[in-house]
């Protein structure tokens, strides 16, 4: 699947937003305003300007939303979330070049809060995958203790842990562990 950088970096985006949430992991990774802020610097999203309580919480109801699109069950059901999602940031599609990249689509208006600007850029990156039948890429994490999001990018689709170095390799090895302690016995 040729995905386009702009849509690999809104990707990249939003499975981090997701996986800010407290059932992600430890705490809540946008517990504040400097943590939003944060977020923002990361992910070099620009015009953010001054945030307050209300972008927080607009964020965390855009990042729920998102969660909602990574658990449907089926096509239709995350391109209805998608499309409301979508609907909901006021989208403005632009062409644009900027920061030594081509030209590409920004969704977002240029005044855009920083929550209308996930909604919409994140939104459409995710709309993409639904419109090219790829919406079982949109996944979570199958070890039993993580449940991250990702993205599945593997050619066969088999992806199942967010990280084959953390995750995956602790369940290989507690698998490998328990078949030594059966054959053990």
């Amino acid at each position: 699947m040729l995905i386009p950088h702009d849509t690999r970096i809104a990707l990249d985006t939003v499975v981090d937003l997701v996986n800010t949430a407290p059932e992600g992991g430890p705490g809540d990774g946008l517990a504040d305003i400097e943590a939003l802020h944060g977020f923002a610097e990361r992910h070099h999203i620009s015009g953010v300007g001054v945030l307050t309580e209300k972008d927080l919480y607009a964020v965390r109801d855009v990042r729920a939303r998102f969660a909602e699109i990574f658990a449907a069950p089926d096509a239709p059901t995350a391109a209805g979330l998608v499309n409301r999602l979508v609907a909901a940031a006021g989208t403005t599609p632009q062409l644009t070049n900027h920061d030594g990249y081509d030209w590409h689509v920004h969704y977002f208006a240029p005044d855009a809060s920083l929550s209308d600007h996930l909604a919409a850029d994140c939104g459409m990156a995710l709309a993409f995958f639904v419109v090219a039948g790829e919406q079982e890429r949109l996944r979570r994490c199958e070890a039993p203790d993580c449940r991250h999001a990702f993205v599945d990018l593997s050619r066969n689709r088999s992806r199942r842990y967010c990280s084959s170095r953390t995750c995956g390799n602790r369940l290989h090895v507690a698998a490998y562990r328990a078949r030594r302690r059966e054959a053990a016995r």
